[in-house]
């Protein structure tokens, strides 16, 4: 058998010196636990950092974190940065209003609230009354509203809670007119929506069995089931809709017609982009759910439908998307009929809804979105609303019988503003727009492009407070994603602006393994291919380098989540490329992801080391494995929940122990572990800005930053 050598830390503490300022990490004690993948033994010490109850684990997450913010309390500019961060997140923050029976219903924060407050109103002119408000459910604001499905006619709104922002939600039915709380309550789901019936008696809703105690925020999730809950019964009445104990991988969602009369589930297995979609037609409660799609062997989107010709957005024999008419008795693809075709080139049919008898398409050109209103019978093409700043649109979504809809535009210097789109006349007004303690004009925010390693024309966008020079100097933060079909969008984030503010450059490289220009850019960036997003990331901080807009040691690259990997991949294998990296709550050990939480449902796009193939593959990049002993690693500050039950925080924490001991440099090697806190949605207000204020310091102290005149 061979043995994968890699650093493993031993059981001493590690002194590591920052200029003349010692930082001491704490011990991390070393076990003695070998797994073997075919063939190869494969050395796991820290194993026992995965039990998140132990006594243990709590004692070294509280020394990392006394370590970390002892460190992080000596930064002198840390106080301005998080006071400067206050003041720009102190702005009111409205969500576009949706329409249910005679009411609008929105969200609403005063700027520093932990949580935003769900409003209603019968007149959009007026702000009316407090539906609910999350920040009264926790001292500290960490119950935080999870989702939300209104009625039909508006008379009760179905709202999950989180806590402590674990995935796990408890469903709640609230009273619109009275402001108060039926009995009803649902424990144990995740991963769900709320789908009313079109009488209001009740909602379709999917959960897991219950786990076993002490594995809330660990143990594995399969066999999803769907349910229907009539209101004022208890939880132990509701009726089981649909399962398929056959297929412990599989996961569903319902959702039922808006004209009430067929009720969808939805198939997926992991996050592959494909799905099977099953229908019944609720005019006749006995009859069976039938395959619309069962052949997964594409993407499937109801848009909505005309009695029984259902409007489907697919990348079935188009991978940059396609719009459909399906007969419900004919769904056989010789009967389809086209009603938007693939576009030409590389644009992207990235999303669609159905609104007031018209189409509304989301074209993505090289990222950025554009929509296209359209007949819905013959398709041709009735209005363009597009903008001429580099940001992003979204919105567009409304019921059949509507007469307006509104939607958002928001770019890296401008906050989302809301417009007010009259259906019949085509005429757009401004509804709401936010007042930040900025000047949109005082900042660049562009979009270029760059050559990954194998000669992908990779797009990037680039925002910075104009004035800057080229020269090499700046402070860049680099961020990616990378995975799962997502795409890297602009966006305002009041944590970018202080930065910017800072003198530093801001850049997101939108590699593969996102939709930025459709399913083939995703399949290029996933399992086998995925080392292709470490490459166009790294050419990434390359291309910024060469054009000078900043250099090795001033350069810092940033990601959550699959994020997380992107950064941590990247760290181990270019570690002389990037002054400091911030892995956020990343899936970091590729070798026992899948055997925690939804973990397993990412095969699709990593592969799983059960097999040869893939396990082979993973060890290649997976971060915890490819570190180096007496390594100069970048500057490091890992951030992670302890209530992450998304990526468990053990990859957090047994990367952290690795690194340490693997640094063979003076940059400090440190975690952030928030308490209280889960995957990110949902985190209070003071909790974020308190934590980007954190991690910005760490950036001034390890790029060598000297503040502007001031700040």
């Amino acid at each position: 058998m061979r043995l994968v050598h890699f650093i493993i830390a031993t059981c001493c503490a590690s002194l590591i010196l920052v200029g003349q300022t010692p930082v001491k990490t704490p011990v991390s004690r070393k076990l003695d636990v070998v797994d073997t993948y075919f063939g190869v033994q494969v050395p796991d010490p820290y194993r026992w950092l995965e039990d998140d109850n132990s006594l243990d684990t709590k004692a070294w997450v509280k020394a990392q974190n006394d370590a970390t913010y002892e460190y992080l309390a000596s930064i002198p500019e840390r106080g301005r940065i998080q006071e400067r961060m206050t003041k720009i997140w102190n702005y009111e923050r409205f969500s576009a209003p949706s329409k249910y029976g005679e009411y609008y219903f929105y969200s609403y924060n005063s700027g520093l609230q932990n949580q935003s407050v769900i409003y209603v109103t019968d007149k959009l002119a007026e702000k009316g009354r407090v539906l609910l408000d999350p920040n009264t459910l926790s001292q500290s604001g960490t119950i935080a509203l999870s989702g939300m499905s209104f009625s039909n006619d508006g008379k009760y709104l179905a709202y999950s809670l989180s806590n402590a922002g674990s995935d796990w939600v408890v469903w709640k039915v609230r009273d619109v007119a009275t402001g108060k709380d039926l009995a009803d309550e649902i424990q144990w789901s995740k991963f769900s929506g709320a789908s009313w019936v079109k009488d209001g008696s009740g909602f379709y809703y999917s959960r897991y069995d219950a786990p076993s105690s002490g594995d809330a925020l660990t143990g594995v999730n399969k066999f999803q089931k769907v349910f229907f809950h009539k209101i004022g019964t208890p939880q132990t009445s509701d009726e089981l809709v649909f399962e398929r104990k056959d297929q412990s991988d599989w996961s569903f969602g319902a959702f039922v017609s808006e004209d009430g009369r067929w009720l969808f589930i939805n198939q997926t297995e992991g996050t592959e982009r494909k799905n099977r979609l099953f229908v019944k037609d609720l005019n006749k409660p006995d009859s069976d759910f039938l395959p619309l799609f069962n052949a997964f062997d594409a993407s499937y989107g109801f848009l909505g439908n005309d009695g029984s010709t259902f409007y489907i957005l697919t990348d079935h024999n188009a991978p940059r998307g396609r719009i459909i008419a399906v007969e419900a008795n004919q769904p056989e693809p010789a009967n389809w009929k086209e009603i938007i075709p693939q576009a030409q080139g590389r644009d992207v049919l990235a999303g669609a809804s159905l609104f007031g008898n018209r189409l509304a398409v989301t074209w993505k050109i090289d990222v950025l979105n554009q929509v296209k209103i359209y007949d819905l019978k013959s398709g041709k093409l009735q209005r363009h609303i597009q903008r001429s700043n580099v940001g992003t649109l979204t919105g567009f979504s409304g019921k059949r019988s509507d007469t307006e809809v509104f939607f958002t535009f928001t770019s890296y210097n401008e906050p989302p503003t809301i417009y007010r789109y009259d259906i019949k006349s085509g005429k757009e007004t401004l509804f709401r727009k936010p007042q930040v303690d900025m000047n949109p004009s005082d900042y660049e925010v562009k979009q270029d492009f760059y050559n990954s390693k194998d000669g992908t024309k990779i797009p990037i966008f680039i925002a910075y407070k104009k004035g800057i020079k080229l020269d090499g100097t700046n402070p860049t933060l680099l961020y990616g994603y990378g995975g799962f079909n997502s795409a890297a969008t602009p966006g305002f984030s009041p944590a970018n602006l202080v930065w910017m503010e800072m003198g530093g450059v801001y850049a997101v490289a939108c590699i593969r393994g996102g939709d930025e220009y459709g399913k083939e850019w995703w399949e290029q960036g996933k399992r086998e291919t995925k080392q292709n997003c470490f490459d166009d990331f790294i050419a990434a901080g390359e291309w910024l380098i060469r054009q000078k807009y900043t250099s090795t040691p001033k350069l810092a690259i940033h990601g959550g989540s699959n994020g997380g990997l992107l950064v941590g991949a990247c760290l181990t294998q270019r570690p002389e490329l990037f002054g400091a990296a911030l892995p956020a709550v990343g899936v970091l050990d590729m070798l026992r992801y899948h055997k925690f939480t939804i973990g397993w449902a990412w095969q699709s796009d990593y592969m799983c080391s059960d097999t040869k193939d893939g396990f082979e593959n993973l060890i290649k990049y997976s971060p915890l494995h490819n570190t180096v002993a007496g390594t100069k690693y970048p500057a490091t500050l890992i951030t992670t929940g302890d209530h992450d039950d998304r990526v468990v925080p053990a990859h957090s924490h047994k990367f952290t122990a690795t690194l340490q001991v693997a640094q063979g440099g003076t940059a400090p090697i440190l975690t952030r572990i928030e308490t209280d806190a889960g995957h990110g949605a949902g985190k209070p207000t003071s909790k974020v800005i308190a934590e980007r204020a954190d991690m910005w310091a760490f950036l001034v102290k390890n790029l060598g930053m000297k503040l502007p005149e001031g700040f």
